[in-house]
């Protein structure tokens, strides 16, 4: 694998990884977060995702799908634990 993949695929599982610490340690710490609430923030998520009419970077467009498939894994996560 070429280095310039390698930096990519890196900096995509520290962002998701670190991403999904964070909405762990909220649902642990915050008893009145709901799924709700993180899908409300993943809605936003996906429309400054589809607004990139400037174009962003490379490191942007790595972290903000990253953060966005931390997101859907954590949603789906919780949601098969309430099955």
């Amino acid at each position: 694998m070429s280095e310039s993949v390698d930096w990519e695929e890196t900096k995509y599982q520290e962002v998701f990884e670190d991403e999904t610490r964070l909405l762990i340690r909220r649902r642990t710490s915050d008893s009145s977060c709901t799924i709700d609430d993180i899908q409300g923030i993943l809605d936003s998520l996906y429309v400054l995702d589809g607004n990139n009419a400037q174009g962003r970077s490379s490191v942007q467009q790595i972290t903000l799908s990253a953060t966005i498939a931390a997101y859907e894994a954590f949603i789906h996560q919780w949601q098969k634990e309430l099955i």
